[in-house]
């Protein structure tokens, strides 16, 4: 099913190089033959030009690097464009405990400053990309719906919640065109190998020891990235200015019962998983009620967990020489060739 027209010429990705950002750069320009993307990227150690191998060649696609808290490369990045899809963040929680201060940088601050930039520019939609964690911990057979309270847990939880009631007080006092989304975990191709399933497949694939948080027990619901692309582009054409919509596919199970699926899968051992420490205020549940998705724009998750899961570790097998570059940090040698210095300067 194609999808609709979105009226816009020119869609701004922050965040492109990176796991999410490349697949809805993919997926834009794959459907949408008339549409120019811009990818804002920053390159920290998530952001991989190697995700969008095949891509830069395209006439439709221009690359500026550089960060969002940065005006003026915001600005450089923002010159001619319709709507922005602002993905650009930390996202991981463990180095979020380890170290708080560039996650309010870049969340925080890098998202006012993209919000003021595309005020100034006269930017027509603003499309906020955020996580379900802002809600906190889910109590059993509860899900959030898009109106329940923000209980942050984590630095990383703490800087998305910061950012998402920045970009809707924009909406409220400045009128921009805002919709903030909320997403369940995501998985699928290009994921950086330390979230859990790319981890989980590496380290099977090698026969290490798979880290596991306390008793594994800890519930997730997972969404299959191309799902989460679909639903981006569904609430950037159609999301009510000012409104929020969670984006979760319903398929919800704990973190041990994924990783020996994967064992599994692989035909692996179980004797691989190795319990470890959970780490600080690790919230125990996550759910989204995402009914007002499928009510207000139609849309609804294609893939099955199952088939998504097996999609997934096929693709990890079938592209090692991306992981390991990734996973071994070789990679960055490109970058050092190609913008005259090392990215240890920047991150």
């Amino acid at each position: 099913m194609s999808e609709p027209d979105p009226g816009f010429k020119r869609v701004l990705v922050t965040g492109g190089c990176g796991f999410i950002g490349a697949n809805l750069v993919r997926h834009l320009l794959a459907e949408h033959p008339r549409l120019e993307v811009v990818n804002l990227d920053a390159l920290t150690y998530a952001g991989n030009l190697d995700n969008l191998a095949g891509i830069t060649e395209d006439s439709r696609y221009r690359f500026v690097h550089g960060r969002v808290e940065d005006a003026a490369c915001s600005g450089e990045a923002l010159d001619g464009v319709d709507v922005v899809v602002h993905l650009a963040a930390e996202t991981h929680v463990d180095r979020s405990i380890l170290g708080p201060q560039v996650f309010v940088t870049t969340n925080v601050l890098g998202t006012q400053v993209l919000l003021d930039t595309a005020l100034s520019l006269g930017v027509k939609r603003f499309l906020h990309v955020s996580t379900d964690e802002v809600y906190g911990p889910a109590p059993p057979g509860a899900r959030f719906d898009e109106q329940a309270a923000f209980r942050p847990s984590s630095p990383y939880a703490a800087s998305k919640a910061a950012a998402d009631l920045l970009a809707l007080a924009c909406a409220r006092t400045y009128g921009l065109e805002v919709v903030v989304t909320r997403c369940s975990n995501n998985y699928g191709p290009y994921q950086f190998p330390e979230k859990l399933i790319p981890l989980t497949v590496v380290n099977a694939l090698e026969g290490k020891p798979i880290p596991v948080y306390g008793d594994g027990q800890q519930i997730r619901d997972w969404i299959h990235v191309e799902d989460h692309c679909r639903a981006l582009v569904a609430v950037m054409i159609g999301g009510a200015p000012g409104s929020a919509y969670n984006v979760a596919s319903g398929e919800a199970l704990p973190n041990l019962d994924l990783v020996r699926s994967v064992l599994d899968e692989l035909g692996r051992p179980h004797s691989l998983v190795h319990h470890v420490e959970d780490r600080p205020a690790h919230d125990r549940r996550y759910a989204l009620d995402a009914d007002r998705l499928t009510r207000e724009l139609g849309w609804r998750p294609r893939r099955s967990w199952e088939e998504g899961l097996r999609e997934t570790i096929q693709w990890y097998r079938d592209n090692r020489p991306w992981w390991e570059r990734v996973r071994d940090g070789s990679y960055r040698e490109y970058y050092d060739l190609q913008y005259g210095k090392r990215l240890s300067d920047e991150t």
